[in-house]
């Protein structure tokens, strides 16, 4: 290497704080934009039922983002991250369908994840304004993916992680006696987490970091109302823990693009949350958490950084997730469930499964596909319908145990470990 291209070199990895050299050998494009998604006018939010009214305004807006990438082959990859309660599947049919006739890209290099913010607007069913809004989407989403793909620029891929502590499992301990007044309550300090953040850092040639995609694995939950007048809850749209570790990030590095995608925290709730502490307010909580993430970001991006390498590889397909027939005169259909896993190259496999994923998933795929690459497991992917059990929450029973079969968890890690070595041939 020439001094002038190593000095080039050195400078960009300091100036990102990045505790390693880049890799000069490892070439892509990428491509990135960002749309705001926040309603136009009031609608119900979704993520708690209890909620009496529509909301009230905007406390911080949100946004969809896409990430494109193409390898030296020229495969592409599109990752879109949404400021939502989740991906429903009819938005997912469409905008798949869309893409796929106008980009020809194929559905196994689609992610779609959203934060899960409970903040947000309910675009199912039939709420007033949900058919509106979700026409909005199937229209805005393919044309941000084309604002995306037009982008494509030669840039590097690094990937490091660190650790954020405010996530707890939120299900009750019971390794207590039932009789034991903590046996049913909330946070569970000693129940299973996954507080890693992986980041993935886009660089391009010659300037700062055009792009960061980093994850979390912990419900946005932070709070329901941004605030209350004596029993009266103000409901205002934001993106929770996540818009709010996004805004730190963008803020603190202008001309960034931060986007988050969601682990496997259908059983993890931030605390403190809600109104646990009197003198704070829900929306302090929110931004303080946000602040968080967002310094364990900035804290990956300090530490070991690794070049991601090529060429691409995808899988996508989905598997039946079969109900117990508790009544044969009302049987209970099978859910259409969607398994998805990309590689880059050796060095980092993405796994991204559907709806409320439990961390049990998380944890053991990381050590199941645990090897040379990086593993990391997205939840809230590709589809929204409800909590997706291990088979210990199963048998635990409670609020995120819906009445799977037994063989839930052996059917979804099957399927990753088929896709995987599918890939891996």
């Amino acid at each position: 290497m020439n001094t002038a291209k190593f000095t080039l070199l050195f400078v960009l990895a300091t100036s990102l704080g990045f505790a390693a050299t880049l890799d000069t050998n490892c070439y892509w494009k990428a491509g990135v934009a960002s749309t705001v998604i926040t309603p136009q006018t009031n609608m119900w939010m979704s993520g708690y039922a209890a909620r009496k009214s529509p909301s009230h305004g905007t406390a911080q807006n949100l946004f969809a983002k896409a990430l494109a990438l193409e390898d030296e082959k020229g495969t592409r990859l599109v990752i879109v991250t949404l400021d939502l309660i989740g991906v429903v599947p009819t938005l997912r049919q469409s905008v798949e369908k869309q893409v796929m006739e106008r980009y020809k890209v194929p559905p196994q290099f689609l992610v779609m994840n959203a934060s899960h913010t409970h903040c947000g607007p309910e675009y199912r069913g039939s709420k007033p304004e949900a058919p509106k809004y979700h026409a909005f989407l199937e229209e805005r989403l393919p044309h941000l993916i084309g604002e995306a793909l037009s982008k494509l620029a030669p840039a590097q891929l690094l990937y490091a992680h660190a650790r954020c502590g405010f996530s707890m499992n939120r299900r009750r301990n019971y390794s207590l006696s039932p009789t034991d007044p903590n046996a049913k309550k909330a946070p569970n300090p000693d129940g299973p987490v996954d507080q890693n953040v992986p980041v993935l850092m886009v660089q391009s040639p010659g300037t700062n970091l055009c792009a960061v995609l980093f994850g979390y694995a912990c419900h946005n939950t932070t709070l329901s109302s941004v605030s209350m007048t004596g029993k009266v809850h103000r409901y205002e749209f934001n993106g929770d823990y996540a818009g709010f570790a996004q805004e730190t990030l963008q803020a603190g590095r202008p001309g960034l693009t931060a986007m988050f995608m969601m682990g496997c925290g259908a059983d993890q709730n931030p605390y403190p949350r809600h109104y646990m502490i009197p003198y704070v307010k829900p929306l302090e909580f929110a931004q303080h958490h946000g602040k968080t993430l967002a310094y364990s970001v900035e804290a990956a991006m300090a530490s070991h950084v690794r070049p991601v390498r090529g060429p691409l590889r995808g899988a996508f397909e989905y598997i039946t997730l079969e109900r117990e027939q508790k009544d044969p005169k009302k049987p209970v259909p099978g859910r259409q469930y969607p398994v998805q896993v990309v590689h880059f190259g050796d060095d980092l496999i993405l796994v991204t499964l559907g709806a409320e994923v439990v961390v049990d998933y998380s944890l053991r795929l990381k050590r199941e596909l645990g090897g040379k690459a990086v593993v990391w497991v997205a939840g809230y992917s590709n589809e929204y319908g409800g909590y997706i059990p291990s088979l210990r929450v199963l048998k635990e029973g409670g609020y995120e145990a819906p009445d799977y079969k037994p063989d839930i968890e052996e059917r979804i890690v099957g399927k990753v470990l088929e896709l995987n070595r599918r890939l891996t041939k």
